[in-house]
């Protein structure tokens, strides 16, 4: 029983030593692995996305907005009917929530970096802020532009972010929301098919 105990106290140091050795490499294995894992991530980054606009309460407003990455950002195109003709703020929200009748469960101007309302070519602006989206005489409504701004990955993400179109011109300059008015339709950003 003594040479048990004899063994067993002279194995503890050796394998306590073993175990500060291995410390710092397995940290560093660690972190390989996280930088392995976030080069994954940038390089499986979608390159299309899509949002199906639905009516809120009341409205007829029904549509497609789909988002395609480009060399000079991402290029938004968006064909949604159902409006009064004119002017019609077009933004993307906080949340992608379209649970609330009237839409505001999309929460405010998606707005990561705390920067005030403004139009869609300024350089501080919500980065949700993307200004008005057209509508002819007969309630077609279009929208077409590559903005910067927004991304599919990182701090601006718009990936499961709602999509709001108002009933109103957006001012490009009443805090926070540009006078926009009611929301017309509301959808959610979603990964599409690759092409």
């Amino acid at each position: 029983m003594s040479v048990r105990i004899r063994t067993t106290w002279l194995m503890a140091p050796s394998l306590a030593l073993a175990a500060l050795g291995c410390g710092p490499m397995e940290e560093q294995g660690q972190q390989a692995e996280m930088q392995t894992a976030r080069e994954t991530v940038a390089m499986e980054a979608p390159s299309r996305a899509v949002a199906v606009l639905h009516p809120t309460e009341g409205s007829d407003a029904r549509g497609t907005v789909t988002f395609i990455r480009t060399q000079n950002g991402i290029r938004i195109s968006a064909d949604v009917e159902g409006l009064s003709p004119g002017q019609h703020g077009f933004h993307i929200h906080e949340f992608g929530d379209c649970t609330a009748p009237d839409g505001t469960s999309a929460g405010g101007h998606f707005n990561p970096e705390g920067n005030p309302h403004g139009a869609p070519s300024d350089t501080e602006r919500h980065v949700g802020d993307l200004g008005n989206l057209s509508a002819d005489e007969s309630g077609m409504g279009h929208y077409q532009r590559t903005d910067s701004h927004i991304t599919f990955e990182g701090p601006h993400s718009i990936i499961g972010r709602g999509v709001i179109v108002h009933a109103n011109e957006d001012d490009l300059t009443t805090q926070p929301t540009g006078n926009a008015g009611p929301r017309m339709a509301c959808g959610v950003v979603g990964v599409a098919q690759e092409e």
